[in-house]
């Protein structure tokens, strides 16, 4: 089996006990032909979520691939039909980096509210002179109302860290209410209309999956109905909100500012973004600790141990 990108060491040695494993050594982002010619040549492919596996690599006719263990919990960069229509399983990651990457959308948030990020710039550039009254005012966090746009388990998890840690009153929209039990007292409110949710919230969060429905979910439409001192957060997947809209409400102080860890274009980040005060980066950190990145890695192992044994992987998508 070929795994494109390097992984955790522990992961990499479980893998090998049981397969014949080529690792991508260098480690670098592999090409469309690479990828093709993996598929040709490997019973069982390992990509992860910035390899792009559209319908055209799966056209060819000597196709021996029979998995894919796809090592992340998103696979909006498979073209999955196609590779079933090839025979071909695609499994998943879920479960284990919910709380990973629920962290870091509250990092995100307190960064922006605090303004962290700024304050960190100008002292590692010999910018601050001393403490006074109106350095670097920020925005309070608890008690304010948090808005989530997915109430799926990472939307959930960051309900629970900011309502029980931070007494915020929590807004969610999603295709349907959750029911209130699997919400563990969050007194959470639905909101059928997003419009409604980003008009009424201090803070905005996306959670949910990439698909052709929520592409561009957060537009201008939606933007315009924030308030000029609410704040976005996304950690979903870049393609959820559109950018140029959104930078244009940042360059007009339309809304007070917005974390990001996923863009449309990553690893490639448009200049005005970069040149925004208001604005927290992040290089798609989601599910960047070390037990969330071994335990991706293990549900992949486990998912193809169950595979080549003749068993349904537990993460068949």
């Amino acid at each position: 089996m070929l795994v494109t990108r390097r992984w955790p060491e522990s992961v990499e040695k479980a893998m090998a006990i049981n397969f014949e494993v080529t690792i991508n050594d260098d480690d670098h982002a592999m090409s469309a032909d690479e990828l093709a010619k993996a598929l040709q040549e490997y019973d069982a492919v390992c990509p992860c979520v910035t390899d792009s596996m559209p319908e055209s690599l799966f056209g060819a006719d000597s196709i021996k691939t029979r998995i894919i263990g796809n090592y992340g919990v998103g696979f909006n960069h498979i073209a999955v039909d196609a590779a079933k229509a090839k025979g071909i399983v695609v499994t998943n990651t879920p479960d284990v980096l919910t709380d990973a990457t629920a962290d870091l959308a509250m990092t995100l948030m307190m960064m922006l509210a605090r303004r962290a990020g700024e304050g960190e710039r100008q002292l590692r550039a010999g910018q601050w002179h001393g403490w006074y009254p109106t350095h670097l005012m920020g925005t309070q966090v608890t008690g304010k109302t948090l808005g989530i746009v997915g109430m799926g388990r990472i939307g959930k998890a960051m309900a629970e860290k900011a309502h029980f840690g931070f007494g915020m009153r929590i807004l969610y929209h999603n295709r349907k209410p959750i029911p209130e039990s699997e919400v563990r007292g969050l007194n959470a409110e639905y909101c059928i209309e997003l419009t409604w949710l980003m008009s009424n919230s201090d803070f905005v969060a996306v959670h949910c999956p990439s698909s052709p429905l929520t592409k561009s979910m957060v537009n201008e439409k939606m933007l315009s109905c924030m308030r000029t001192d609410a704040f976005l957060i996304n950690t979903s997947r870049g393609d959820v909100v559109d950018e140029k809209a959104l930078i244009k409400f940042l360059q007009k102080g339309l809304i007070a500012g917005a974390g990001l860890d996923v863009y449309e274009n990553e690893p490639e980040l448009p200049n005005a973004l970069l040149g925004l005060d208001n604005v927290v980066l992040l290089p798609h950190l989601g599910s960047a600790t070390k037990e969330t990145r071994t335990a991706m890695g293990m549900r992949v192992v486990g998912n193809l141990n169950a595979f080549f044994n003749g068993e349904e992987p537990p993460d068949k998508i």
